[in-house]
C-alpha cells in the first residue's frame, strides 16, 4: 500500500487496486494533479477538507472517479454541479476492488456556538488504513495504518494522544498539521506522538508529494 501526502488531510492512497484521493482542501498543495484516480473522498464540508475552486477541475480530469460525499458536503457538490454519492455512517462501499466503511458521524466540537457539521470517516480494506476526517471516532475495525490529527481548532494534543493509543495501528501518518510551525510540528511529532505511542505504534512523518510504501 503507498501513501502521498499532499498536505493538512489531503492523501492519496494506492491499495494495488484502487487510487483514493481523500479530502483535497484548500490548505493542501499538488492534488490538482493528479490523475487516474477511482474515487475522490470527502470527510466533511469544511474549506480545509473541501476546495471549492479546485474540486471541479480534479473532478473533470479524473471522469472516471467516483466523487463520495459526507450528508453536509453534498450541498456543496450540488451548489458546484458535481455528481456525488452522499454517505452516512453504517454505509460500506467497493472503489474498484477496495472495501470502505464509513463510521463517525459528527464534527468534533469546537465551540458550543458553532454548529457542529457531519463527518465521514473511512475505513479502508477492513483497516489497512483508516481517514477519521475532524473527528477521533475509534472505529471497531484493527487499524493497521491511521492518518492521525495533530492540530485543530477543535483538538488538543492530549486528546490526539489519546486517540492514538485507542486505535493503535502500526503506523500512525500525522496529517490535519497545516496549523503548525516547524517547531510545532517538530515538538507535537517527537516529543507528544512518539513520546507518549503505544507500544509497537510506530509514528512516521511523511515527506509531502512524496510517495511512501506503509
Amino acid at each position: 500500500m503507498q501513501i502521498v501526502h499532499f498536505g493538512h488531510s489531503c492523501v492519496l492512497l494506492d491499495t494495488g487496486s484502487a487510487r483514493l484521493l481523500f479530502d483535497p482542501g484548500v490548505f493542501s498543495a499538488g492534488f490538482e494533479g493528479v490523475r487516474d484516480l477511482d474515487a475522490i473522498l470527502i470527510t466533511h464540508q469544511h474549506f480545509d477538507h473541501l476546495d471549492e475552486a479546485r474540486l471541479p477541475a480534479l473532478v473533470e480530469a479524473n471522469p472516471t472517479a467516483a466523487l463520495i460525499v459526507d450528508s453536509g458536503s453534498i450541498e456543496v457538490t450540488t451548489k458546484l454541479g458535481l455528481a456525488a454519492e452522499q454517505v452516512r455512517p453504517g454505509d460500506n462501499l467497493t472503489l474498484a476492488g477496495a472495501e470502505v466503511a464509513v463510521v463517525g458521524g459528527e464534527h468534533a466540537v469546537i465551540h458550543a456556538d458553532i454548529p457542529v457539521p457531519p463527518n465521514a470517516g473511512y475505513v479502508v480494506g477492513g483497516g489497512a488504513f483508516y481517514h477519521p476526517g475532524d473527528a477521533l471516532f475509534v472505529p471497531e475495525q484493527k487499524i493497521d495504518v491511521l492518518g492521525l490529527p495533530s492540530a485543530a481548532p477543535w483538538l488538543k494534543t492530549g486528546e490526539a494522544v489519546d486517540f492514538l493509543r485507542a486505535v493503535a495501528p502500526r503506523v500512525a501518518v500525522p496529517i490535519h498539521q497545516e496549523l503548525l510551525s516547524d517547531i510545532g510540528k517538530k515538538l507535537t511529532y517527537d516529543n507528544w506522538f512518539r513520546g507518549l505511542a503505544p507500544e509497537g505504534t510506530e509514528v512516521r512523518v511523511l515527506t509531502p508529494r512524496e510517495p511512501t510504501e506503509v
